[in-house]
């Protein structure tokens, strides 16, 4: 007689409790909830996902909009600053005798009375400049001239808009070096004022100045023989006008 273990025989009554299609619909069913469980976390997931998602783009978004405004308000004020340039640089210079422009007014008395220093011998030259947008055709009409500290000299420069249309030119100056532009006095001048050219129009522009005898007692102006005068146009806006007291 054979004898069974009694792990064995446990072995065997299970399978006789549950046979094969009994098993295999509990795999099924195991399977079908696992399948109803999964969707629902990935669907959770994706939509928490989603939300995120929908978080970072508004929020890349709201700095887009924000970095556009700045841009925009840097703009709109380089704008304001440009049309602002010239007057400012004007009142500043011409009030401090800074960068080389002679200081605003000057004094016919001082003109008519002061005395030439006639050992002090200064080459002035004369240079022009326009910029990338004006269209005219502008030049000193002589390279340099010899004037002494305390005389009076006379130049001329001449502007021509080849173009068929109407242009408006306003012009800044500037004298090298830097230092004498406080001795650098102007009588008449076309700068800083509008100057209206016809098509195919050609003007002279004369600049009537003097340099003031003190730039003889001026240390540092001890080795400065030589005085740059230059000019650079830019094409102006009709009306645009910059009205500024002590300056003729």
């Amino acid at each position: 007689m054979l004898l069974l273990r009694p792990s064995f025989c446990r072995c065997i009554r299970t399978l006789h409790c549950n046979p094969p299609r009994m098993l295999h619909f509990q795999a099924q069913q195991h399977l079908l909830k696992l399948q109803r469980r999964l969707p629902q976390r990935l669907l959770t997931q994706t939509r928490s996902r989603s939300k995120n998602f929908r978080g970072q783009e508004e929020e890349w978004r709201s700095r887009n909009k924000t970095t556009l405004t700045y841009i925009a308000a840097a703009g709109v004020g380089m704008i304001g600053l440009s049309y602002a340039a010239v007057p400012l640089y004007r009142l500043y210079c011409q009030a401090t005798g800074l960068g080389g422009t002679a200081v605003a007014g000057h004094d016919m008395e001082q003109v008519a009375t002061m005395k030439p220093v006639k050992e002090r011998v200064i080459k002035v030259m004369f240079n022009a400049d326009t910029h990338a947008s004006m269209q005219w055709n502008f030049r000193p009409q002589q390279t340099e001239i010899y004037v002494v500290p305390g005389e009076t000299a006379l130049a001329f420069y001449r502007a021509k808009n080849p173009t068929d249309k109407p242009i408006i030119g306003i012009s800044t100056y500037n004298v090298v070096p830097f230092d004498a532009g406080q001795y650098f006095n102007k009588i008449q001048c076309f700068c800083f004022e509008e100057q209206w050219l016809n098509p195919h129009e050609e003007v002279d522009m004369p600049v009537f100045f003097y340099i003031d005898p003190e730039f003889d007692e001026d240390p540092r102006m001890a080795r400065v023989d030589t005085i740059t005068l230059s000019y650079t146009f830019f094409e102006a806006k009709p009306g645009q006008k910059l009205p500024l007291p002590g300056y003729s």
